[in-house]
């Protein structure tokens, strides 16, 4: 990967520095300059210089209305009258539903019958004319090929076409131009355009590296680059990127100009959500939060650098985003179950309870069980779900009940 020089490079690049400056010029008027900030406190857990870039900001909430935009600029005035078609269950319907209505241009989204309801009503709310069809993306894309056949539509594609890629490498212009120290960039890839485009602006820089980020449940472009074949499916945080097969344009790109490409898990996704929701008091999506993930899975890997990472949307449900702060407190220790063994007697509960009271832990649920259990008939155990300071704080309560003759584990999470 990376092997070419820079001017051979960019001589097989399908799309330019000069393509992507140009449609920085063309979207500019119309999109948010989001902004590219220094996170000193996650440059300090990490050990690297650390800028984020808030794509998550925009009007939709997402990148992904750099590309549609710098696509439907480019359409003469006869296509602009026919109408644009996409295929999205997410961030690219929004971006080319608001813009398209914005320009005057009629809007076809082609969802999978799955859509949440949410999705379906905010991308109606832009005025695009949404139809249901299929069980995924795919087959949403091919039943939109067939639609744009029949009425004479121009298909918007979300990743594979080079006005698209050139729209999504805007990001880099600006961050660049707000960060010029920056010497690592991560990006996450699902279909492949973000990155495509921010590095084709990152490699006309010198000593700039790449590195791509994929969900571990959704290696698709790992395994084409790599040629592994590791198993592409699941229910990962990151769904903006779980793409089981990505471009052919983009696959090409970055295998020249891509340096690696990064697996995370989705407990550094979960974590990395949670921290920059603590830290920077910032919401994205799980696919936003992959490239942060990248450097809690290998903090060595970027420890010194100046990495800037992409926060490439912040479209997620508030019930999973309030799931995910649960789980990263109860890995952290301020929120814990303990099961605790017990002797089916009066004051047992209370006994208990009163050692909680002594290390000054919260009890915020308590449940008993007497039936479904291996102890004999006279035991019991009580599962108790308590709020601590921090993970030395629930350790004490675990020795204090210890010492008094407790049975007590704490219920782990996957």
């Amino acid at each position: 990967m990376a092997t070419l020089t820079k001017s051979a490079a960019a001589d097989a690049l399908p799309i330019s520095l000069d393509d992507v400056r140009a449609a920085h010029a063309r979207v500019a008027p119309f999109i948010v300059r989001t902004p590219t900030l220094i996170s000193r406190t996650l440059g300090q857990l990490t050990g690297a210089t650390v800028y984020l870039k808030f794509e998550n900001l925009q009007f939709t909430a997402a990148y992904k209305e750099r590309g549609a935009l710098n696509k439907l600029l480019q359409l003469d005035a006869g296509a602009q009258a026919r109408g644009v078609i996409a295929a999205s269950a997410g961030n690219h319907a929004q971006g080319v539903a608001y813009h398209g209505a914005r320009l005057g241009i009629p809007v076809t989204i082609v969802m999978p019958r799955n859509t949440p309801n949410v999705k379906v009503s905010q991308t109606e709310g832009h005025g695009a004319t949404v139809i249901l069809h299929g069980e995924n993306v795919d087959e949403s894309l091919a039943y939109a090929r067939q639609l744009a056949a029949d009425r004479g539509l121009t298909i918007v594609h979300p990743f594979n076409d080079v006005q698209v890629i050139a729209g999504q490498g805007t990001v880099a212009i600006e961050m660049f131009e707000d960060a010029p120290d920056i010497d690592t960039l991560i990006v996450p890839i699902g279909g492949g355009g973000l990155i495509s485009g921010c590095a084709t602006v990152a490699k006309a820089r010198e000593g700039v590296s790449v590195i791509g980020v994929e969900a571990e449940l959704y290696p698709s472009m790992y395994n084409r680059i790599k040629g592994t074949s590791l198993p592409c499916h699941g229910d990962t945080l990151a769904e903006g990127i779980a793409v089981k097969e990505p471009g052919s344009i983009t696959s090409g790109m970055i295998e020249h100009i891509v340096d690696d490409i990064m697996l995370v898990s989705e407990r550094h996704l979960e974590q990395a959500v949670s921290m920059l929701l603590q830290i920077e008091k910032t919401v994205v999506e799980g696919a936003g939060a992959a490239g942060l993930a990248a450097l809690l899975e290998e903090p060595g890997r970027f420890a010194g650098k100046t990495v800037g990472i992409v926060l490439c949307g912040g479209n997620i449900d508030p019930r999973l985003l309030a799931n995910v702060l649960l789980r990263d407190l109860a890995r952290s220790g301020r929120l814990a179950r303990l099961r605790i063994k017990l002797q089916d007697r009066p004051g047992a509960l209370y006994n208990v309870a009163r050692i909680f009271d002594q290390e000054q832990v919260n009890i915020i649920e308590v449940y008993h069980q007497r039936v479904f259990s291996t102890l004999p008939a006279k035991g019991l155990i009580t599962d108790i779900e308590c709020e601590t300071r921090d993970a030395a704080h629930l350790a004490r309560l675990m020795a204090a009940l210890e010492e008094e003759g407790y049975e007590a584990s704490p219920v782990e999470l996957a």
